[in-house]
Parts: C-alpha cells; sequence; structure tokens
C-alpha cells in the first residue's frame, strides 16, 4: 500500500484525488489550513473514507515542518508526495499591489518549497520517491488578467524542472499535472484587484476582465467534461504508471486549448534532452519518459 500526502486536500483538485487514490487502496493524508469553516464538510467526508487530514499552513515553515512529520507518522511513512496547494488571483496587472502578488507567491512557490524541504529528507533516506505537482496551462503560457499567477506557475515548473534532474539520482521522479480551467471553488477564492484609482484610468477597457470571466464561465458550463474528477483521474492514471516511466508533463484539459500545450510540450521534451545530452548530463532525466 502506498502511502501519500496530497496538500490542499480539501480543494476542488485535492478531495477528488485522494478519494479516487482511497479507492484504489493507497494510504491518503492531507493537509488544510483549517479544518474549520469552508473545509468542514471536505474534511468530514475525506475522514469518513479513512484519509487522514492535517492542519498545516504552507506559508508557515514550522507548521509545514510539524504538518509533514505528522502525515509521516500518521501514515506509518510516505512513499508519494502531491504538492497541490495553490491560490489564485485575476485581474488587469499594473493593478495588483506587490502585497498581493507576494501572497500568491508565498503559497504557490515558497510553499512549495516548504513542502519539499520537509518531505525529501524522509524520501532521499529511503532512496526512492515520487512528486507530483498542481501546474496550469497558464504555467505553460501567459493570458490575459492571470498574470500574477501565471507568473507564480512558470516559477514553480522552473523549480520543478530543476528538482526532477537533481533528485533523479536519489531515486526520486517528477511530474507535472497541467490542468485548464476547471469549475471549482478555486475561482471563489481568487485574489482580486484593489486600486479603484489606477482602474479608472483604464477607461472603458476595466470592464473587460468581468466580462473575460463571464465568458470563461459560460465556456466551463458548456464543457461537461472539463471538470476536476479529470485531474484525479490523471493523477490515478499516471500513478499507476511503472516507477521512472512516468511522463514529467501531463496536460488535462478537454476545451481544445490542451492538445497545443502537449505540442509545446514535446518540443521543449526534445530541447531538454538534447541540452543536457550536450552537457553529458542526460541521466539526469532518466526517472521520465
Amino acid at each position: 500500500m502506498e502511502k501519500i500526502l496530497i496538500t490542499g486536500i480539501a480543494g476542488g483538485f485535492g478531495k477528488p484525488t485522494a478519494l479516487a487514490l482511497l479507492e484504489k487502496g493507497y494510504a491518503v493524508a492531507g493537509s488544510v489550513r483549517s479544518r474549520e469553516g469552508k473545509n468542514a464538510a471536505a474534511v468530514a467526508e475525506l475522514e469518513a473514507a479513512d484519509a487522514k487530514v492535517i492542519e498545516m499552513d504552507v506559508t508557515d515553515t514550522d507548521s509545514t515542518e510539524s504538518g509533514v512529520s505528522k502525515a509521516i507518522a500518521a501514515l506509518g511513512g510516505l512513499d508519494i508526495v502531491f504538492n497541490n496547494a495553490g491560490i489564485g488571483s485575476y485581474g488587469i496587472q499594473e493593478l495588483m499591489s506587490p502585497e498581493a502578488m507576494s501572497r500568491v507567491f508565498e503559497v504557490n512557490v515558497m510553499g512549495v518549497q516548504r513542502v519539499m524541504r520537509a518531505a525529501l529528507p524522509h524520501l532521499r533516506s529511503q532512496g526512492r520517491g515520487t512528486v507530483l505537482y498542481t501546474s496550469s496551462l497558464i504555467g505553460r503560457i501567459a493570458t490575459p488578467f492571470y498574470g500574477t499567477y501565471s507568473a507564480s506557475k512558470w516559477a514553480l515548473e522552473a523549480i520543478v524542472e530543476c528538482y526532477r534532474s537533481e533528485l533523479s539520482g536519489f531515486g526520486i521522479e517528477s511530474c507535472l499535472i497541467e490542468p485548464g480551467a476547471m469549475p471549482t471553488a478555486f475561482f471563489n477564492d481568487l485574489i482580486q484587484i484593489n486600486d479603484p484609482i489606477r482602474e479608472a484610468q483604464y477607461g472603458d477597457f476595466a470592464v473587460v476582465p468581468a466580462m473575460s470571466a463571464a465568458g470563461l464561465a459560460q465556456m466551463l458550463e458548456a464543457t461537461p467534461e472539463q471538470r476536476p474528477d479529470r485531474v484525479a483521474e490523471a493523477v490515478v492514471s499516471l500513478l499507476a504508471l511503472p516507477f521512472g516511466q512516468k511522463p514529467f508533463r501531463t496536460v488535462v484539459d478537454y476545451t481544445g486549448v490542451g492538445s497545443y500545450i502537449e505540442r509545446y510540450n514535446a518540443e521543449l521534451h526534445d530541447i531538454t534532452r538534447s541540452v543536457f545530452t550536450h552537457f553529458g548530463i542526460a541521466q539526469m532525466l532518466d526517472l521520465n519518459a
């Protein structure tokens, strides 16, 4: 029975993934910032399914180190880490304050780093492990009004590129999940802009972000396959592949955009391998297909 820690387990991707893995016989622990409030119902459902839910704040180093230790103790070990906790942001980029940008990076980038620093000593000591990361299609290409969120996911992708190569010699494989937009509570909790003076200076263009968001909501409503369960299915399928033969990037999208990102990823796969081969370090990529 493989043991997995999922950060953000009560969220739109975390809960269906945890429930799907529990059905497959995995031992699952997961983190939430708080068991109360909006997470209470999800926590109750997860615990009823035998998940171990632990309070942990990935923006706090002590909380993260304590939470990962508790998860390892509750599971009796750790084989897989799924870095899934994240927050989003939306609005005209100039209107996004540096403080708001920092909050996004604190969760989406530094939060992952805290989890990795807490979990990796255990995975390295046993000489084997798998680490998954929730990225995004707009972690590959930036679209208007998601600049800060995209930047955080681009940063995540760069960090994971390094983890992939640096950890391969320790028997730790790395995989990115790249979903398209999904109808989850993620969109209800976006960090919004709050700069009315600058916003007024954009004139008629200031209403375009709201129009764009409404259009996205309509598209998602009209695309029933574009649901969080597809991400859970992708994770289950990915983990079922043999160790060392998993793809580095997995796109999950049913809106018609994903195929373009897959082409981009395929090209970068070949370029990366060529560059690593040029420098005589291609073996650092050996733990991915």
